[in-house]
């Protein structure tokens, strides 16, 4: 038998959105299948990603499911480009694709984030967050302040997953003294870092100042693996956010996780210096 088509991130989104609207209509897999004439498992497969997509497929559903011209036409548009590899979308104040990075991260089985000047969106308590979301776009509404670090904070309900993802943090050593925020939130998000390392699943490390030119200078990104599906990567930057899958471009951002890794310091050491940045914010060693 021939081995399925690798779906592309592009449709992985559609099969997520065909089950959501079918559930929000109160249809089950076989009611769908039953009114299409078809196998309940080849429903089932289109919203779990364990095949390709053709529009017409997605088109008869979504008119089963009486599904809005525009919503369909966005979904539609997304299946026909789903051979183009790599995904690059431009955001303006609410970065759409944050919502596609929190379901890869609900499906990941490993999850390696490298953040060069701030701490990973994941470690992040609200008041850190809220602090950098505001300063970096002072355009930014109140409203729409609150919505993103509502959505940042539910990133994390991936450590109460089960079974546990694997999570790996990696940060440089100016994220840990950088004065981004009052030292009264500092002192709680370093908190907070020290508090997550204890989990099992969790594990993070710093680069020191001292290390010379090393991959990680090129910019932050996210590195997502899965049980049945290939490796994404995601990059945020200035207004732009990309989700990268071709082979080639997976290769060289697990190269750079390694090159990174080997140049940070061990998790025990990472998390003598976190405590001692803690400490010279508090007046005293705390050591964990």
């Amino acid at each position: 038998m021939a081995k399925n088509k690798r779906v592309s991130v592009r449709q992985r989104r559609v099969s997520a959105e065909l089950r959501t609207l079918r559930i929000a209509a109160g249809l089950t897999c076989l009611d769908v299948a039953t009114a299409l004439d078809c196998s309940e498992s080849k429903i089932s497969r289109m919203e779990t990603g364990d095949r390709g997509l053709y529009a017409d497929d997605v088109s008869a559903i979504l008119g089963l499911l009486r599904v809005p011209a525009a919503k369909r036409s966005e979904l539609l548009a997304l299946v026909r480009e789903g051979e183009e590899r790599n995904w690059h979308e431009i955001h303006g104040k609410l970065p759409t694709n944050w919502k596609d990075l929190i379901r890869f991260e609900s499906e990941a089985t490993a999850v390696r984030n490298y953040e060069p000047t701030l701490f990973p969106g994941l470690a992040q308590v609200a008041d850190y967050s809220r602090a950098i979301i505001s300063g970096a776009n002072p355009k930014l509404t109140s409203a729409e302040i609150d919505t993103l670090v509502a959505t940042r904070m539910t990133r994390q309900v991936i450590f109460s997953r089960h079974p546990a993802p694997i999570i790996h943090l990696i940060v440089d050593e100016t994220v840990l003294t950088r004065p981004a925020c009052s030292p009264e939130i500092m002192r709680a998000q370093l908190r907070h870092l020290l508090s997550l390392n204890e989990r099992s699943m969790v594990t993070i490390q710093v680069v020191p100042f001292r290390t010379k030119a090393h991959p990680g200078l090129t910019g932050p990104f996210v590195l997502l693996d899965f049980e049945s599906n290939p490796s994404v990567a995601y990059m945020d930057s200035c207004g732009t956010s990309s989700f990268l899958e071709e082979d080639q471009q997976i290769e060289r951002v697990k190269v750079a996780w390694q090159g990174i890794r080997a140049v940070a310091l061990s998790p025990e050491e990472s998390m003598r210096l976190v405590a001692s940045a803690l400490g010279e914010l508090t007046g005293q060693e705390e050591v964990p």
